[in-house]
């Protein structure tokens, strides 16, 4: 049995004790925390971590369950005005982003699921300095420290934004989603002008 395969074999099979005592410590940390090693190495690895310079992993928690709006008490309200928020987001999207928010000098690689409980999801989110050295000069991550990658994961440019914006699907029935369903909206109504 190779060393990742073994790896990711103890991950799935912790015992129902640690994972109680991690979750228990997780949530009295903070929402957004910079770890030092990642708890899932193997998956860390497949996503492009690297235990060099330059790359931060943080762990980002989220409460589960609906988005809802602050509750709406008298008067009367417009039959659209709902309490549920339709996001065109998933957890781990907006998990990438808080982290980003906290550490602004550095870019979002990708993500990984790290564990839920009831109340919350947690997920580790790899980041990369832009600015830093090593990463400047090494040729499989300087591609993040072009222009046109700043702020990728508020346009929905990493797996979990392709995932949220539909573009694990190709094909038939997907007609709507390429390039993103504004410009379908956009293609429409300039025919419609015309």
């Amino acid at each position: 049995m190779s060393l990742y395969k073994a790896i990711r074999e103890s991950v799935k099979n912790e015992p129902p004790e640690l994972r109680r005592n991690r979750l228990a410590e997780w949530r009295r940390s903070n929402a957004v925390e910079r770890i030092a090693r990642p708890t899932n190495l193997s998956k860390a690895r497949s996503l492009g971590y690297r235990a060099k310079q330059g790359i931060i992993l943080a762990r980002t928690r989220v409460l589960r369950g609906g988005r809802q709006r602050p509750l709406m008490k008298g008067g009367k309200r417009p039959r659209t005005r709902r309490r549920k928020k339709i996001l065109g987001m998933n957890y781990q999207q907006i998990c990438e982003q808080r982290a980003n928010k906290k550490f602004i000098n550095c870019e979002v690689l990708n993500s990984y699921y790290a564990n839920e409980d009831g109340r919350f999801i947690w997920y580790e989110v790899i980041l990369v300095d832009k600015n830093h050295p090593a990463i400047i000069n090494d040729p499989k991550l300087k591609w993040l420290t072009e222009k046109q990658h700043t702020g990728r994961v508020f346009r929905g440019l990493t797996r979990a934004g392709d995932k949220a914006r539909g573009f694990m699907h190709k094909g038939k029935g997907t007609e709507k989603l390429r390039p993103s369903r504004a410009a379908v909206i956009r293609h429409k109504r300039r025919r419609l002008d015309i």
